[in-house]
């Protein structure tokens, strides 16, 4: 997956006059500051050239694990058609872009950003789009803004920059803000996941439907040392590659989220929750399944069609056990 055309231009028309090696060594220590999960009370993006190295190294990342999000959630919820967007956290617009290519009947978006460097980097970016755009100084777990409920409200990447005991409540305002369905997504490590579990609670507790990516609502079956996580493989620019020191030209982004919403929605029976193991004549597929349980199928080709299906599936696809349809969406 790439970004789109407008923003990939944008991005690196910015970026076309800045040193490489400024680039890596600020692109090493907001690295740094992400694996490590640090809470410090600094933004990781306060600074013109953080804001830059994220643009050069994580964009590309954390736009396909949205908008594969996304892409799941039209997949459950295909009657829903946002208007309205509201985005905290925003950064320099990662959600706003993967949303209006996900819908591009989009006609508003509200983009709450704590750091003057990056909500500026943002607001440039936002201009090669065709969305009217409100860029607004705010944090989530602070002083907001007078807000007005948006169809889709969400939060990327953000859950992990906040204490854990604040979560429930951060979730609770988010969900009080939201028209029709909210989206959070969070890096796909076992403390992702383990945040993600506790914001899932909070919106089932309010009443909330589950749409993606669960096929449920029931307890999550996976139990630690595992835990549930999705990939995502995207395209290194020669920017990109120059600023990571790396040689590859592709990386895999590893994410976990949950979309749920105030109107019903049809999650599949199924979901492949990592990527499919196959051998001669059999396919063997880890699914959580819409009865609460998680299991692992394997399908020969005597299946027929159900195996046909299985060799077709990837991780993070919607499955049907017994006809064996699969999503056939490419960003699922």
């Amino acid at each position: 997956m790439e970004l789109p055309a407008p923003l990939k231009a944008a991005v690196e028309q910015m970026l076309a006059h800045e040193p490489i090696e400024r680039l890596a060594r600020a692109s090493e220590k907001l690295s740094d500051r992400y694996r490590r999960e640090v809470r410090d009370g600094k933004f990781h993006l306060d600074g013109e050239l953080a804001a830059k190295a994220y643009l050069a190294t994580r964009l590309p990342a954390t736009y396909a694990a949205v908008r594969a999000a996304l892409s799941m959630v039209e997949e459950a919820s295909a009657d829903f058609q946002p208007k309205s967007l509201l985005d905290f956290g925003a950064g320099p617009g990662t959600v706003f872009w993967a949303a209006s290519d996900a819908w591009p009947d989009l006609g508003r978006a509200t983009l709450v950003e704590a750091s003057p460097a990056i909500r500026s980097v943002g607001a440039a970016l936002a201009k090669h789009s065709n969305v009217a755009t409100d860029w607004l100084a705010g944090d989530i777990t602070g002083n907001v803004p007078p807000l007005e409920p948006a169809d889709l409200v969400t939060l990327a990447y953000v859950l992990d920059e906040i204490a854990e005991t604040a979560i429930a409540n951060v979730v609770q305002r988010l969900w009080d803000l939201t028209a029709h369905t909210i989206v959070i997504v969070e890096p796909g490590t076992p403390a992702g996941w383990r945040r993600i579990l506790a914001a899932r609670q909070t919106l089932i507790d309010a009443g909330a439907n589950v749409v993606a990516p669960c096929p449920h609502a029931k307890d999550c079956p996976i139990a630690a040392p595992d835990w549930c996580h999705f990939s995502r493989r995207v395209a290194r620019s020669r920017v990109h590659r120059l600023s990571k020191g790396a040689e590859v030209p592709w990386e895999d982004e590893k994410y976990i989220f949950i979309a749920a919403s105030r109107h019903p929605a049809a999650p599949p029976p199924a979901r492949v929750l990592a990527p499919p193991r196959t051998s001669s004549g059999l396919v063997r597929l880890k699914l959580c399944l819409a009865d609460g349980h998680a299991e692992e199928l394997t399908v020969s080709r005597r299946d027929g069609a159900v195996f046909k299906a299985a060799r077709r599936t990837d991780w993070g696809d919607a499955f049907e056990p017994e006809t064996g349809d699969v999503s056939d969406d490419d960003d699922a």
